[in-house]
């Protein structure tokens, strides 16, 4: 075998065992492990495996400020609160309170990122559906489906937005003109195939006989840091800055806040946190760093550069159809590095570049393991107790991604 064919095996292999979990064993063990064997059996320096990894510093410092607001809300009441809130204003209506789910799963997306949907309101709809005393799993689906629907209607909406466009960022009034349409399309085929794919499961009356306790002092705190946060990430998206440290920071002083004001130990909070989505995406990194050292990605670079020239259009179509279903066999996140390294390399207009970024943000609604999101939402899931299989989610992801896939991406044909 051939040193490249070696390191693309080991690079499969551990993308495969990061999508399937075989023995249950976490996906971050898998990504650890092929990064690893790739550093160990000499097909990438040590030096390159760490500088590969150190490009997701802004990616860690968003997740662990996302993870700390998340957890401090939960064990302050807060997500318990606000599904009490949701099940009151749903007034006996499971179909309402679908609607009012996703409708505030939209907003998380749009001012928080997708990341935030899967970590912060994951627990308050599970709260949500408990308290109204409905199967869990059909409003728990929102907050993964959204996730990404909804992923491309602001450049913060969506780390992997900032990764596609890197330095060639549009400003915010060409980005809303580029991705409105598009963005109105996913988030409304998606609503209506989920809703129709449910529609057993909220054809129902839900209970409203349960006691809401008053929001504590905590919880009114992370409640704000939430706003703030949102604010903080708007405020340094139209700056053109990275939104890990402003995302960091305010976790932080949120947690330090309010653990002080409740005089807890902060251990809990630390303990309780999936600290190993870190790993993950370190691994992912490094696996990418050992495609791109190849050099396959030269000839894609070429032909996406030639066939862009002459046929945006149609360019911009097929390239957000094929990034789509690439991202579903090895993951969004490693998926968009490769894109944005080919499609900043072919220097292709920017049509071409929106549709990539369509794929790479909508595509992953077909498996459970496309997004780094849907990853983070079936960690919350198997803390709530909760199961989802890969071919759960595969059914319902082939009925539901397509169709919006294709009306967004005709959606970006009419506005370019």
């Amino acid at each position: 075998m051939t040193h490249n064919t070696l390191i693309l095996s080991v690079v499969a292999f551990a993308t495969l065992g990061v999508i399937t979990r075989p023995l249950r064993i976490p996906e971050y063990v898998w990504a650890a492990l092929g990064a690893a064997a790739l550093i160990a059996f000499g097909f990438l320096p040590w030096r390159d495996a760490i500088a590969a990894a150190a490009k997701g510093i802004d990616v860690y410092l968003f997740l662990i400020g996302m993870m700390l607001l998340a957890e401090i809300g939960r064990q302050e009441g807060l997500f318990d609160w606000l599904a009490a809130l949701a099940v009151r204003y749903a007034r006996g209506s499971a179909r309402r309170l679908f609607l009012i789910i996703y409708a505030v799963g939209t907003l998380v997306t749009v001012f928080l990122s997708n990341d935030a949907t899967a970590v912060v309101l994951t627990p308050a709809v599970y709260a949500a559906a408990k308290a109204a005393r409905v199967e869990p799993l059909p409003y728990l689906f929102i907050c993964a489906f959204i996730a990404n629907a909804a992923s491309f209607v602001l450049p913060i909406s969506n780390p992997a937005n900032l990764v596609i466009f890197g330095t060639h960022m549009p400003p915010l009034s060409q980005w809303l003109y580029q991705f409105t349409l598009p963005s109105i399309a996913s988030i409304l085929v998606t609503y209506f195939l989920l809703r129709f794919t449910q529609r057993a499961a909220i054809d129902q009356k839900i209970s409203t006989d349960f006691r809401t306790e008053p929001l504590s002092v905590g919880g009114k705190c992370v409640a704000v840091g939430i706003a703030v946060t949102a604010v903080a990430l708007l405020g340094a998206s139209s700056l053109d800055r990275q939104l890990g440290l402003p995302t960091f920071i305010a976790g932080t002083a949120v947690a330090i806040i309010v653990l002080i004001i409740s005089g807890r130990s902060p251990m809990p909070v630390l303990r309780d946190i999936s600290w190993g989505v870190l790993p993950l995406v370190a691994g992912l990194f490094v696996l990418v760093a050992a495609v791109q050292q190849t050099g396959i990605l030269n000839s894609v670079t070429q032909m996406l550069h030639d066939v862009a020239a002459s046929s945006p259009r149609e360019t911009s179509l097929g390239a957000g159809i094929i990034v789509a279903l690439a991202s579903n066999l090895m993951n969004n996140l490693p998926t968009g590095l490769v894109a944005a390294a080919v499609s900043q390399s072919a220097d292709v207009p920017l049509q071409v570049t929106s549709g990539i970024l369509i794929g790479v943000d909508l595509g992953p609604n077909l498996s459970v393991t496309g997004s780094l999101a849907t990853i983070l939402w079936l960690i919350v899931l198997r803390r709530e107790g909760e199961a989802v299989t890969a071919w759960q989610f595969l059914k319902l992801g082939i009925v539901v991604m397509p169709p919006a896939l294709v009306a967004a991406l005709l959606a970006l044909t009419v506005v370019s």
